[in-house]
């Protein structure tokens, strides 16, 4: 059919044509804004899922919810050994600039942007004497607030500030997180007493994170009360239905449908999973003929879609691991798809325990595995040991 009006959208974070299978999620998100622009208390949300499930479309639409409903909103997508300062500051920059055409006190918006400028270049962690720039704020700094240099008592104190912002004009402020799962231990405990410290005088602002499966045990790590502080909403594979939708609907808004069985065939060999969906989709609609797609067409066009993901999905995360690491992992996938435990891995290579810890730490810290409990890893890519099982030796 035409690859021109080829409706499938496989990206990073790409929203797809069509956003199935995700109803209750931003129906909860729908409750949360309302709740809050009344004054009415309510926890941060925290998005968790392997790679591919489609957490940073859900956190996107989130923000475009919290958007239609006239609120600020930044984004900052957190990174491996950064501190998160100036990003948040640059974040809430982006929220407060947002309001403030429609605040009626300008001194306030003028004051607030003074505080974020003093907090955004107060990092003890910035060398001495280096040049911090400012954000493109023209504010003059104010001193004495939000800049002590102790993380959580700025974060505290910026928080309340933009919170106080916010309800002046009756809505609220949406702080996302994306990959919160590599926000340094420090600024993970700082972020949580701020989100805590504010929850307690039901301030219009909240965070919403997304992360890989462990974030939760991340955040627990950090502060205890973290269990209590937010709502955590796992995001998993589409069900049928809702793979059969992301299907469907694009193809029928360009005059095109799917037989059954050519559902069926694409159902088992995307397993669900939102991205796969998306890829396995838009090669078959390129590999068919005419509409309505058929099972033949997914099995021609089965082999290209999987060259695809071994490209660009898989390959360029094994690309990224060392020589031990990658040995690690084929262990990992000789073992199975499910958690295994970091004993059976040892043993799989004939090495001691110890001896692999750095080779595990890094795939950790590369974002290509996960603790799913104490003495567990796992892969955080859905179908990566199957992948790994497949190259040669």
């Amino acid at each position: 059919m035409d690859p021109v009006r080829n409706p499938y959208a496989p990206g990073a974070g790409q929203r797809p044509p069509e956003l199935a299978g995700r109803d209750r999620e931003l129906a909860q998100f729908e409750v949360v804004l309302e709740r809050i622009a009344r004054g009415r208390p309510e926890r941060s949300i925290v998005l968790t899922g392997l790679r591919g499930v489609g957490k940073t479309v859900l956190l996107n639409s989130f923000r475009s919810m919290a958007l239609q409903r006239l609120w600020g909103t930044g984004k900052i997508e957190a990174r491996p050994e950064q501190s998160i300062r100036r990003p948040v500051a640059a974040a809430l920059h982006m929220a407060v600039r947002e309001l403030a055409p429609r605040h009626r006190a300008p001194d306030q918006i003028e004051h607030f942007l003074g505080v974020l400028k003093s907090f955004a270049s107060r990092d003890p962690r910035a060398p001495k004497g280096s040049f911090t720039p400012h954000l493109g704020i023209d504010a003059a700094p104010v001193r004495g607030r939000a800049d002590s240099g102790d993380l959580e008592i700025d974060l505290t104190e910026l928080f309340a500030d933009a919170a106080s912002v916010a309800t002046d004009l009756g809505v609220g402020i949406a702080l996302f997180i994306d990959e919160m799962q590599d926000v340094p231990p420090v600024d993970v405990s700082a972020l949580c007493a701020a989100t805590h410290e504010l929850s307690q005088t039901a301030g219009p602002l909240i965070v919403v994170g997304a992360g890989l499966p462990h974030l939760p045990s991340v955040l627990s790590a950090s502060k205890s009360y973290s269990e209590r502080l937010f709502r955590y909403v796992p995001i998993d594979r589409l069900d049928r239905a809702g793979a059969d939708q992301a299907l469907l609907a694009p193809a029928r808004r360009e005059g095109a449908d799917f037989t059954q069985e050519a559902l069926d065939a694409l159902y088992e060999a995307a397993d669900g999973y939102p991205y796969f969906v998306q890829a396995y989709g838009k090669v078959t609609w390129d590999a068919a003929a005419a509409s309505p797609v058929t099972a033949a067409d997914v099995t021609v066009a089965g082999p290209q879609a999987e060259a695809e993901l071994a490209v660009g999905f898989f390959g360029s995360r094994y690309d990224r691991a060392t020589p031990a690491e990658r040995e690690y992992m084929r262990a990992m996938a000789m073992l199975g798809d499910e958690p295994v435990p970091t004993a059976q891995v040892a043993d799989e290579l004939g090495r001691k325990p110890s001896s692999l810890s750095p080779s595990r730490d890094g795939l950790i810290k590369k974002g290509l595995i996960y603790s799913s409990e104490r003495g567990l890893i796992a892969f955080t890519v859905p179908h990566f040991g199957k992948f790994l099982r497949a190259q040669p030796a």
